[in-house]
């Protein structure tokens, strides 16, 4: 069944990013937002009409891995150029989005004799649309990554900035609102980007600041009013986390009791987490909220499986499937079906896990499936409600804030929707994982509240391994399990670096955990950024 996605909050500002391939796409996105401007992705192949419906006052081109002479490369729409000329749409083309524009002009595009990588330096040559009057000759770093480069400039267009090898930097054609950087101004190795960006959209584009979290609130409410039936009710499937709850309560204020929590102990969730979760929505957020106990159905459905993608889909079926349950249970209560499930997707989640908005993308790849993102089953009489599908975790937050949640419930650690199930690698129902992991899990977390590091990282937890390794505990020799601790920081989840702890606090936490829980003789710690890793393990 289809379904309502996230309201598009009306601005005369939108900036819209045609994606092409380039694992840094959603970055632009993020520090446009960071920047008050509405900005949505879609894919770069979007037939023109998906463009025209957006009415974009600026188009970004994004980055990507091809080369614009290979055959298929990615290009804009038949008409997209006469679109932007006609309705006075501004241009920004990055990295592969400049060279397109290059070559669309009757520009050159070569490989370059010395290919860009990493951090260079450039110098501006002059005033444009993308550098103020006093940066000329300033020189800047900046994040290149490309092989092909502009050798020959079309008609009309002026080079900009230069990097330290003489090739182009950027370019512009002022009169036809047409610019491009072939360096990548949203990444924080781009020292002076964000005001690159600034400047760019505020001065030369003239837009305006006016995105708020209130006004995302009130266009969401008005939304979910216009759809729900005044006599529909509703499910939302609660996971404890920050964005289902955001979302519960965002959907609780626009239609009250019709709406029906529903928080389902799969099995899989932390030590204590139940009795933790259920009373924060009890006292806190006066949510009405049922507690599903399916612990044995979820874990006799996972015997045995230790693919990550197969484990993520039997979660999710089996969600779905109690859901289904439940709105049976409350059709029997109330004399009529609920029409609709909230679930708590976010921005993040569909970009990783299928095409952004807009069909036809193929150039980049799914890192993951998630239990949120593709829909409800055909034979599911549920349309999905996702009023925070377009926004990013940070967004969700202030969100909340803004309805009055909690700030310590805000501030919580994301939590995978299929729970421990992505953390115990390999099959989750052999011996005693889940409750080693458990207790793993809840040191490594209390240890970071006691030193104080919790709200400067953005997600911690344990990993049990699915390997045994020798020790000497108590003066014997064992044969115990091994298990790993991941800690990184983030703005939104779609890049991380791991948090730099102190080397003490890591003896004390390792000492605590091969003291206390039975089973465990080793554990190690993840420095690994994402990229090349992503945050969770599976």
């Amino acid at each position: 069944m289809g379904g309502i996605e996230a309201a598009k909050p009306a601005s005369s500002n939108l900036v819209l990013i045609l994606d092409y391939g380039s694992q840094y796409t959603h970055l632009i996105t993020r520090r446009i937002r960071q920047l008050s401007v509405l900005s949505l992705c879609i894919s770069g192949t979007s037939p023109l009409q998906s463009i025209v419906e957006h009415k974009p006052r600026v188009v970004i081109l994004s980055g990507g891995p091809h080369s614009v002479h290979a055959d298929g490369a990615p290009t804009f729409p038949d008409g997209f150029l006469e679109y932007v000329e006609e309705n006075g749409v501004f241009v920004l083309g990055i990295c592969y989005g400049m060279q397109l524009i290059v070559q669309k002009f009757g520009g050159e595009v070569t490989v370059g004799e010395k290919q860009e990588y990493g951090k260079m330096e450039i110098t501006v040559e002059r005033k444009g649309g993308i550098f103020r009057a006093n940066e000329v000759g300033e020189h800047q770093i900046v994040w290149m990554s490309h092989g092909d480069e502009a050798v020959r400039l079309p008609d009309g267009f002026s080079v900009v900035a230069r990097s330290g090898q003489g090739s182009v930097a950027a370019i512009e054609n002022r009169s036809k609102r047409l610019f491009g950087l072939q360096y990548h101004p949203e990444v924080t190795h781009s020292a002076r980007g964000m005001d690159t960006l600034r400047y760019f959209l505020f001065e030369v584009c003239g837009l305006a600041p006016d995105w708020k979290m209130r006004d995302v609130l009130d266009e969401e409410i008005e939304v979910i009013k216009k759809t729900v039936g005044p006599d529909d009710h509703v499910i939302c499937a609660l996971s404890g986390g920050v964005d289902s709850t955001v979302a519960a309560t965002l959907v609780h204020r626009a239609i009250g009791d019709r709406l029906h929590c529903v928080f389902v102990d799969n099995g899989l969730l932390r030590y204590k987490e139940r009795e933790r979760v259920m009373a924060t929505f009890e006292s806190d957020l006066h949510l009405p909220v049922t507690c599903v106990d399916a612990a044995d159905r979820f874990l006799s459905k996972l015997k045995g499986v230790k693919d990550p993608e197969c484990k993520r889909k039997i979660i999710g079926k089996e969600f779905i499937s109690i859901f289904d349950d439940f709105a049976q249970e409350l059709e029997h209560k109330l004399g009529r079906r609920p029409e609709y499930l909230v679930q708590g997707t976010l921005y993040p989640d569909v970009i990783e896990s299928c095409p952004p908005p807009g069909s036809g993308r193929t150039h980049s790849h799914t890192i993951k499936s998630h239990h949120n993102v593709g829909g409800l089953p055909k034979d599911m009489r549920l349309k999905l409600i996702e009023p925070l599908k377009l926004l990013f975790k940070d967004e969700v937050r202030k969100l909340g804030g803004i309805l009055d949640v909690p700030e310590a419930f805000l501030k919580r650690h994301p939590f995978p929707g299929p729970g421990l199930a992505v953390r115990v690698l390999g099959d989750v129902t052999e011996g005693n994982a889940l409750e080693v992991l458990r207790q793993v899990d809840e040191i490594f977390i209390q240890s970071i509240k006691d030193a104080g590091l919790y709200d400067s990282i953005w997600q911690a937890f344990a990993v049990f391994l699915p390997v045994q390794t020798v020790g000497v505990q108590g003066d014997q020799r064992t044969h115990s399990h091994v298990v790993a601790l991941r800690a990184v920081t983030s703005e939104d989840g779609m890049t991380a670096d791991w948090f730099y702890f102190d080397h003490k606090f890591l003896d004390n936490v390792v000492r605590k955990i091969c003291n206390s829980v039975r089973g465990v003789n080793r554990v190690c710690l993840d420095i690994t950024s994402k990229p090349p890793a992503t945050v969770e393990w599976e």
